[in-house]
């Protein structure tokens, strides 16, 4: 019968971010989390000290109180297992399932635990719901030069430097270029300042506000304010960081395709097909609710009208007093959709 090599089925699944196992010495309190656990977690491996402190900072704080705490595991040596759901650095959310071993000295005192975590989420659910809000936040990004980002807490209360795709994609910077300096995305004079004072704020342990000069990749610059927020458990620690930032000052990039073009200008004949669809007109409904001749509205449907005509903006003001919406996804895309 053939089978895995030892240990290779294992590897495996860690590899794919499917499980995750981890092990802790109540004695001497060390903690090693397999390189399959940060990645369930959303984290790139030994990003972030080990710790069960730092697993129950990723789980959903409503099914936190199904799990063990800490003391309970180690004075206790209770630890049944459940199916609980995590909240990813990237703010993706998994179900997950644990189960474990503790370990006694002869007197019947816990000395160790290990265990092996699971992941339970539906594959195709979970890339469809990171998928879509990867388009949202893309599409907010490319509007207004917003966006969220979540920092895990390391020990010494300040965030673990991690890097948003948003700023990579502003400044160029990379990942690991941003892990080795993560002021490389200021502008050369603010690079020690902001160094010292953002340091300083995260430290202090408080919501703050600050306003820094990025140094963007196109060779310009522009003033971003970012507000960090941190966020505490139960028992009063910091378990991660969270910020709002945005620019507020300069010009933004021109949106790309339908916004830079204007959105009535982009509805063409299928959509205006379309749109009559979901309001069940005819042609004639369509040219009596925008006072337009039938032969007008054959002809927009056809594609016969130029973009910027006036029979094409009365057509689409009449669908849209009727409850039809005209919404663009990702700067390129215009939708149909019917709002009442």
């Amino acid at each position: 019968m053939l089978t895995f090599p030892d240990g290779d089925a294992l590897r495996l699944l860690e590899a794919h971010g499917l499980t995750g196992t981890w092990a802790w010495n109540f004695v001497t309190d060390e903690y090693a989390w397999s390189p399959g656990l940060f990645r369930l977690l959303g984290l790139a491996p030994g990003a972030v000290r080990p710790g069960y402190h730092r697993f129950m900072s990723f789980v959903h704080p409503d099914d936190r109180a199904q799990l063990e705490t800490g003391t309970q595991m180690m004075r206790e040596g209770v630890f049944t297992g459940s199916t609980f759901r995590v909240i990813r650095a990237d703010g993706a959310v998994r179900l997950l399932t644990g189960r474990s071993t503790i370990y006694v000295t002869p007197e019947g005192r816990p000395r160790a635990g290990a265990g092996v975590v699971l992941d339970m989420t539906e594959p195709e659910f979970l890339a469809a719901s990171h998928r879509e809000n990867q388009r949202r936040r893309r599409a907010l990004f490319a509007q207004t030069q917003t966006w969220i980002h979540t920092l895990p807490n390391a020990p010494n209360a300040s965030p673990v430097r991690v890097a948003s795709w948003e700023i990579m994609s502003l400044t160029g910077v990379t990942q690991q270029a941003f892990q080795e300096n993560w002021t490389l995305i200021f502008a050369p004079e603010e690079r020690a300042r902001a160094d010292h004072e953002i340091s300083a704020r995260f430290a202090a342990g408080r919501p703050f506000a600050v306003e820094q000069t990025l140094a963007l990749a196109r060779g310009d610059r522009g003033l971003f304010r970012s507000v960090a927020v941190p966020v505490r458990g139960d028992d009063g620690r910091i378990e991660t960081w969270a910020t709002l930032n945005g620019r507020v000052d300069g010009p933004r990039p021109v949106p790309s395709g339908i916004v830079r073009q204007g959105l009535e200008q982009a509805v063409q004949a299928a959509h205006l097909r379309a749109a009559r669809g979901l309001v069940g007109w005819s042609m004639a409904d369509l040219a009596g609710a925008s006072g337009l001749s039938l032969s007008t509205v054959r002809r927009l449907e056809e594609g016969g009208e130029g973009p910027a005509s006036r029979s094409r903006h009365a057509a689409v003001a009449a669908l849209r007093r009727a409850g039809i919406g005209f919404v663009v996804i990702d700067g390129d895309t215009l939708a149909v959709v019917k709002v009442r």
